[in-house]
């Protein structure tokens, strides 16, 4: 790769971050401006740049799934729990989302639940008809591994396995902006 393309990649990278945290339009966000900050949540959760921990968890039928196996994809990981009436909230429209990506090779959706009760997510994914992944972390491993201060929280984890964009907070994943800039995070070429 030549120097002129990989300044042109670093630069289209910086830009698709900026536009994704002017997407999300509150402090809640945690961009590329926010690294070693704390940015506008009072210093909670990952930043933006920085490596997404590994993890691997049991999903509803107990296959094990890790989340290195999605390393190369662009990766939406939320986490929530059943008790939780934001997470509720917004769970119709991760719904939306992991429909408009399903077809979507390069896009995964990864949802966490934080119920201690693992009877809980499964009755309520069925209750709401609802068919995006779901994994069981009854422990809390990947909240206290991603530094959660409270549910839901939401990451965008892009093909070099690095936080491209954090979310404190429920959020209308259905909203047309921010599927556009995931679009053009999935058009963007690893390097």
């Amino acid at each position: 790769m030549s120097s002129n393309t990989k300044v042109l990649s670093i630069i289209a990278g910086i830009s698709l971050v900026v536009a994704i945290g002017l997407i999300f339009g509150s402090a809640s966000f945690r961009g590329v401006g926010d690294l070693g900050s704390g940015g506008g949540s009072g210093g909670v959760g990952l930043a933006a740049g920085k490596e997404a921990p590994n993890f691997t968890l049991q999903d509803l039928n107990g296959k094990n799934v890790a989340l290195s196996s999605f390393r190369g994809k662009v990766i939406f990981l939320n986490l929530w729990a059943t008790w939780c009436p934001p997470c509720r909230s917004e769970m119709p429209s991760i719904q939306s989302l992991y429909k408009t990506f399903a077809k979507d090779k390069d896009f995964v959706t990864l949802t966490v639940s934080e119920d201690s009760d693992v009877s809980k997510p499964p009755a309520y994914i069925k209750k709401n008809k609802f068919d995006f992944p779901v994994l069981l972390d009854p422990r809390n491993v990947v909240g206290e591994a991603y530094d959660v201060s409270g549910l839901p929280e939401s990451f965008v984890i892009g093909r070099d396995g690095r936080i491209v964009a954090h979310h404190i907070g429920p959020y209308d994943w259905a909203n047309g902006d921010i599927r556009d800039a995931l679009q053009d995070l999935l058009k963007a070429k690893p390097g």
